[in-house]
């Protein structure tokens, strides 16, 4: 059949995938729990008729703020079909960002998971006389469960069951099927309003590329709430692959390790973290071990395409494979493949060293507004170039402005920001081309290169232009370094605030029998100061003069969503970050470098 609707997978997976067992899977009370394709299509449609018993229309907006989860599903497939407005959003937020958001769209119920979001989703709702419509996924006291709207479509079907056919027929492709918030990076979040259209025409593009099977598992770690999630989640259902739910960040290698999955999604800063755990048990190794580890990463950062590479380079890579990268897949679960990658800038030595390791990292790029994929690197050429964010998918086009802007237009693009007709006049041009706001060029006509963000492009005071986001991908390959913020509009040089990896520092500090006890200490220590300095000296070897960190700061703060600094995609927020350590980087410029 032919899916043009979101809930048109319900009706692909009763032809073709009825008989599957386990269509998803969630670790409930340390047990993996399992929902079958039929339980799946039962629940989702008594969700449509409990929602229609509340009196629920079409064109209402219903919030969730919920961990993944395949309640999740149940209440997305449940909203789509009888034509609801689902509201997903982030479970990082703060009491103010809710309150902003329940009030801007509308929401006429919520869904949260479990008792700790409820109250601070209820501190928020409370604010604007909506608490009294918060239901839960987890049982909470003196809370509204779910399970009462689901109980409430079973003893309705009778009556509700042909009004839900009626209201799916009413449904076509360009009908407003989602409002998603932006994450905010630069200040209060937009509510992006996508269709059925861009949803399904986005999922289908990426399961022609990942081409998972019935017999695929694959591990859902970016929140469902986030655009890209929310993409590979469709994708696998639309191949029939089962869909196992990470607990949660720190689950992640044990999550794998149990379902043995063959592929997952992820965001570049979650494989910075894969990538630097390994490179630090390493060097814990002794002796010719040790020498083997390294010399397998040497060859795997020198990775190109087999049909890129001599003999004697595939040679070598072959014995690297057997004596290390066997390990690495057997720590991820002995199965994975395939790895979907977007939200941001994917360091190119990680995409080279993790398909070294027989472990494709699929390199994509879009936007909340753009479904998300614009392009997105194949498994094969003609359409893979390492390096790259890949390839056009089909029935979209770009193009380059003269500022070296991307513009794109296609299926994907958004319907528009919602109760915001002036933003979205600003993101359209005459032509109808939608404004990205991403710098980038074309590689070979056809391979997207990104630069950077052209809002976080900054002059120095010598008139000379700073891509901050280049700069810092290239200095977080440093070991010593986690994160990092590139500074200096207006003023006579770049510099730099940043946050250390505390975990190759505290071994350093170790072996050089320097002492600590706390990373506001290990941050005063002259040695690690130093230690920092060498490294970034050798990178402005390598630069530009305008692009050379002159001056640094160390924080002792590690950077997260839950502390501010990373956005729920683990981006930098620049702006809370600068006022966050305004009197360091005032610091930084109060003298003339000597």
């Amino acid at each position: 059949m032919r899916v043009i609707r979101t809930f048109d997978l319900l009706e692909r997976y009763e032809q073709k995938f009825l008989s599957k067992e386990d269509a998803f899977g969630v670790k409930q009370d340390g047990k993996w729990v399992k929902y079958s394709s039929k339980e799946y299509i039962e629940i989702a449609h008594q969700i449509s008729y409990g929602l229609l018993s509340l009196g629920m229309q079409k064109g209402d907006k219903i919030v969730t703020i919920t961990n993944n989860r395949p309640e999740w599903n149940f209440v997305d497939m449940g909203m789509a079909m009888i034509g609801i407005v689902h509201v997903p959003v982030f479970t990082s937020l703060s009491s103010d960002e809710y309150e902003f958001i329940l009030q801007h769209s509308d929401a006429k119920l919520i869904f949260v998971s479990d008792k700790t979001l409820y109250n601070k989703v209820a501190q928020a709702a409370k604010k604007i006389n909506k608490n009294e419509i918060i239901y839960s996924f987890d049982t909470i006291d003196e809370v509204k469960n779910w399970n009462e709207i689901l109980n409430l479509g079973k003893e309705s079907t009778v009556y509700y069951k042909e009004e839900v056919e009626k209201l799916k027929k009413s449904i076509n492709e360009n009908d407003f099927a989602t409002l998603i918030y932006t994450s905010g990076t630069t200040g209060t979040s937009k509510g992006v309003m996508l269709s059925h259209k861009n949803l399904v025409q986005n999922f289908l593009a990426a399961a022609e590329v990942f081409k998972l099977t019935i017999d695929d598992k694959f591990l859902s770690i970016l929140p469902l709430c986030h655009v890209g999630g929310r993409m590979g989640n469709y994708q696998t259902q639309y191949n029939g692959s089962s869909l196992y739910y990470a607990e949660n960040m720190g689950t992640i290698a044990a999550n794998m390790k149990e379902i043995k999955p063959n592929g997952f999604d992820t965001v570049p800063r979650l494989l910075e973290k894969v990538f630097d755990n390994i490179i630090a048990k390493g060097k814990k190794l002794k002796g010719f071990k040790k020498t083997i580890f390294f010399w397998a990463i040497k060859i795997g950062l020198k990775y190109k395409l087999k049909w890129e590479s001599s003999w004697w380079y595939k040679m070598k890579l072959k014995i690297a494979d057997k004596l290390i990268f066997t390990k690495w897949r057997d720590a991820l679960g002995g199965e994975i493949r395939i790895v979907g990658c977007g939200g941001a800038t994917l360091q190119p030595r990680l995409e080279r060293v993790f398909w070294a390791a027989g472990i494709k990292v699929i390199n994509m790029y879009g936007l909340t507004e753009t479904s998300p994929i614009i392009t997105i690197n194949r498994q094969t050429i003609p359409d893979l170039k390492l390096g790259t964010v890949g390839a056009l998918i089909e029935g979209v086009e770009i193009k380059i402005a003269d500022d070296g802007e991307i513009l794109c237009k296609g299926h994907n693009v958004m319907l528009g920001y919602y109760k915001n007709s002036e933003l979205t006049e600003q993101v359209f041009d005459k032509d109808g081309w939608f404004h990205t706001g991403d710098i980038g060029y074309m590689d070979k006509n056809k391979f997207l290169m990104v630069t950077d963000r052209k809002k976080e492009i900054f002059k120095l005071s010598s008139g000379k232009f700073i891509a901050p986001q280049v700069i810092e991908n290239k200095i977080k390959e440093l070991n010593c370094i986690d994160q990092i913020m590139v500074v200096g509009e207006h003023e006579k040089f770049a510099s730099a605030l940043i946050s250390p990896n505390f975990t190759y520092i505290n071994d350093w500090c170790d072996q050089n029998d320097l002492k600590y006890n706390s990373n506001e200490e290990i941050i005063q220590i002259p040695e690690v100061y130093s230690l920092m300095q060498h490294d970034i000296k050798d990178f402005n070897k390598k630069v530009a003069k305008a692009e050379q960190i002159l001056k640094f700061k160390l924080i002792a703060d590690e950077w997260s969503p839950a502390s501010g600094e990373l956005s729920p995609t683990l981006k930098l927020k620049r702006k809370f970050i600068a006022e966050k350590y305004r009197d360091l980087i005032e610091q930084i410029y109060s003298k003339q470098i000597v």
